[in-house]
């Protein structure tokens, strides 16, 4: 099986029935489509109960946040890929999925782009570290590799808002996994989840993770903060020198390549 769609879902059952009608309407049919929520008391239990024959696995009980259902749906997914199509977020088009594995895409995560609201947001094709200090790519339109989660561990529980991001700073930073971005609006997202509603949150919870895991970026992380917020970003000389310092003094992670 290529693929296990991933659904979470608490207390959001419209749009829970735009996610499942869009992946059951898909023209690919080489995936299983697995639903954990977090005990809805919402109408979203008789919305899965709609849908049921089309479902691989669903379960409703109570758990201890997002990333812990995605690790429960991780765990009781078979497919090489898994994508975390959650409720709110809808394909596109119902030939989405068809475009992108008709590419025969072989690396350990694939990436399309997304439309937010009324903006498509697209992806850069090469990530880098810099790329990962204030950016990350979608979930909602991302295909990683099952066997990294067995290898490099699952989702942080810990963390509320950017365990997504983590891993993927670990899988292709860290780890060099090989990754190909498909220029394709690919999901709908939804603009109201945890992550677009509270951003200092998210700010917060990226520090904490640079400063635990790359504790000599820690410092530098900061600096690039400071010239963000004095709007001179990529375009002040004193940045550039920062760039330059950090590409010198490439000690702190074993990486090829930084920038």
């Amino acid at each position: 099986m290529k693929l296990s769609i991933i659904t979470v879902n608490f207390n959001n059952a419209a749009g829970l029935q735009k996610t499942i009608e869009s992946v059951v309407n898909q023209s690919f049919t080489d995936y299983e489509y697995i639903i954990i929520d977090g005990g809805s008391s919402d109408e979203s239990v008789d919305i899965i109960q709609q849908y049921a024959d089309k479902i691989t696995y669903w379960v409703s009980e109570p758990d201890k946040g997002i990333y812990h259902a995605m690790n429960k749906g991780i765990l009781q997914a078979k497919g090489e890929y898994c994508q975390f199509l959650n409720s709110g977020d809808w394909f596109i088009d119902r030939f989405g999925l068809q475009y992108v594995f008709d590419k025969k895409p072989a690396e350990s995560i694939i990436y399309c782009d997304i439309q937010f609201g009324k903006r498509a947001l697209t992806y850069d094709d090469r990530l880098t570290f810099l790329y990962f200090f204030d950016n990350t790519i979608p979930h909602q339109s991302a295909f990683i590799r099952r066997s990294l989660f067995s290898i490099l561990g699952f989702y942080n529980e810990e963390n509320k808002i950017v365990s997504d991001w983590e891993f993927y700073m670990k899988a292709i930073i860290n780890s060099q996994c090989s990754y190909q971005h498909i220029p394709y609006l690919l999901v709908f997202y939804d603009d109201n989840g945890l992550s677009e509603t509270n951003r200092d949150l998210l700010f917060q919870e990226r520090e904490k993770v640079l400063r635990k895991n790359y504790p000599l970026m820690y410092d530098d992380y900061k600096q690039l903060i400071s010239l963000k917020q004095e709007n001179q970003l990529y375009r002040n000389s004193r940045l550039i020198q920062f760039i330059h310092k950090i590409q010198r003094s490439n000690s702190y992670i074993k990486i090829r390549e930084i920038f």
